[in-house]
């Protein structure tokens, strides 16, 4: 099966060259995303719990664009900028994961926006 890419309606263009969403064989790769609005501007500067809803948000839309749900996420990539922003970014990526808890991995790293606190990469398997 060919891959197919996802953009879901409104995306802004990406700062590089890639895609917010690539499917292949109903698993969907949701890139490293960031608090970004439609110009590429990192949004709620300074606010970790505010920029990880941005985020998951956004994942959320590629992963519905998709034809999945939230629930078929599978595994996610967590960086952050600064480990004292743990426990804000853990408490709203608990909102978005109810249940059963997808799998990640979790960074402390520079990251490509300095005014981003937290960028999340994801995995979902769409319809299995």
């Amino acid at each position: 099966m060919p891959k197919q890419v996802v953009i879901p309606p409104g995306t802004g263009k990406p700062l590089a060259p890639y895609v917010p969403g690539t499917l292949a064989d109903g698993v969907l790769y949701v890139s490293g995303t960031l608090p970004l609005d439609a110009e590429a501007n990192v949004v709620h500067v300074g606010d970790a719990a505010a920029q990880t809803r941005h985020v998951l948000e956004t994942i959320k839309g590629v992963v519905e664009a998709a034809g999945g749900t939230m629930d078929d996420v599978t595994f996610n990539h967590v960086f952050l900028a600064d480990w004292a922003d743990y426990a804000a970014i853990n408490a709203v990526y608990a909102e978005y994961f109810p249940g059963e808890k997808p799998a990640r991995y979790c960074i402390q790293c520079g990251l490509v926006k300095p005014e981003a606190r937290v960028e999340i990469a994801a995995i979902a398997h769409i319809g299995r």
